[in-house]
């Protein structure tokens, strides 16, 4: 997927009539502070940092500035930081708004049902995975139809306005419908969506394009979603690599194997971090080269779980014996191994001979692994 930035998802919106607070996209203090001075972003302003993770508010992301000397204040102190293992390269300057009233829009694809599927509430500016059910309203879509206009009403009464209020909603329903189709998108967010006046105004604006779309939109072939590093090279390899919080490395073979190991590491009070699916490769070398991309994350710990069905558990042993020999002395980290089924008794026996722990029930791996990264099983 490609997720764009707030501000990319706003030109989107601006393109195509929704209406946006007036502000501009900054990427040096003194840009602000011009910003604000010239009154292309009138004031008072909100300074918000430009990057994919949510809960910006909450972490100190999002700034307000009375003048152009605070706004210039605000960018200098957010451009530059990390932010949920992002850097802050660029902020968004915009009008700060008298609201009245905070809503929650979106359209999504619910794969389920095969169908978009139109979601509505009252209750803007929150996370929509905590707002109760009965607050929101999830209308399947007609793929071919549209929003119908019964649906937009039907909308407007979720939401609670009416006369031009519910006229501008409608609008706005539809144009967030053209922009879901044009875009090729499987979300288009907007939230909070506020009551400014009798009008709408989209304060967010929350663009994720479908993946296998991209070759219709060769306008976002330069920008990266919200891989890490580590995660950008696994993905040129080759590799199902994913970073966590966590500081425990995973190796499992299998999407089920691999979330059933990060479940039981959490129950005896693990932290997964960087998990690795070694899927049912038979080579040792790619054995290697995806333990030393595990290694760069430096893990305090790594459990290896392996189920040996196409993949024999003794090439697994020897790439990772490989492996370990080519990670620095002084980056070394403790292995804990399960691994069973095909060549399961040669593979333990090269494990426990390079003198890692290896271990044949799950439970009993799981602890040793929390255990060898400090935790307590």
């Amino acid at each position: 997927m490609v997720k764009l930035a707030e501000w990319r998802g706003k030109e989107i919106f601006r393109k195509n009539g929704i209406p946006l607070p007036r502000g501009r996209v900054i990427r040096s203090p003194e840009e602000a502070r011009a910003a604000a001075e010239s009154g292309d972003v009138p004031l008072p302003c909100v300074v918000k940092a430009q990057v994919l993770a949510g809960g910006r508010g909450k972490g100190g992301a999002v700034r307000f500035a009375n003048s152009p000397a605070e706004a210039e204040a605000a960018a200098r102190a957010i451009l530059g930081t990390e932010f949920k293992g992002e850097t802050v390269r660029e902020v968004l300057l915009e009008e700060k708004l008298p609201i009245a009233k905070e809503f929650y829009v979106s359209l999504t694809l619910d794969r389920s049902a095969r169908l978009p599927l139109l979601m509505v509430s009252a209750q803007g500016g929150v996370e929509i995975e905590n707002v109760a059910e009965e607050a929101i309203l999830r209308l399947p879509i007609h793929p071919f139809i549209g929003l119908a206009a019964y649906e937009r009403r039907k909308a407007a009464r979720q939401l609670g306005v009416a006369g031009p209020t519910a006229k501008a909603l409608e609008s706005l329903l539809d144009r967030l419908w053209w922009v879901f189709q044009k875009e090729d998108a499987e979300l288009v967010e907007i939230n909070p969506l506020a009551l400014v006046g009798d009008g709408l105004v989209a304060l967010d604006a929350k663009v994720i394009v479908e993946d296998d779309a991209t070759f219709r939109h060769p306008e976002y072939a330069d920008i990266r979603d919200d891989r890490t590093p580590l995660e950008e090279v696994a993905r040129e390899e080759g590799i199902a690599f994913v970073q966590l919080d966590g500081n425990i490395g995973v190796i499992a073979n299998g999407a089920g194997l691999t979330m059933a190991t990060l479940d039981v590491l959490q129950k005896f009070g693990g932290r997964p971090g960087v998990f690795l699916d070694l899927g049912g490769t038979d080579d040792p070398s790619k054995v290697t080269q995806a333990f030393l991309l595990m290694a760069r994350a430096k893990p305090a710990s790594v459990f290896l779980n392996i189920f040996g069905g196409v993949t024999r558990c003794d090439t697994v042993a020897r790439g990772l014996v490989d492996a370990m020999k080519q990670v620095p002395e002084g980056e070394r980290f403790p292995l804990v191994a399960r691994i069973r089924g095909n060549n399961e008794t040669e593979g333990i026996a090269i494990l426990r001979s390079a003198g890692v722990i290896s271990l044949r029930e799950l439970e009993e791996s799981a602890r040793a692994a929390v255990a060898s990264a400090g935790g307590r099983p």
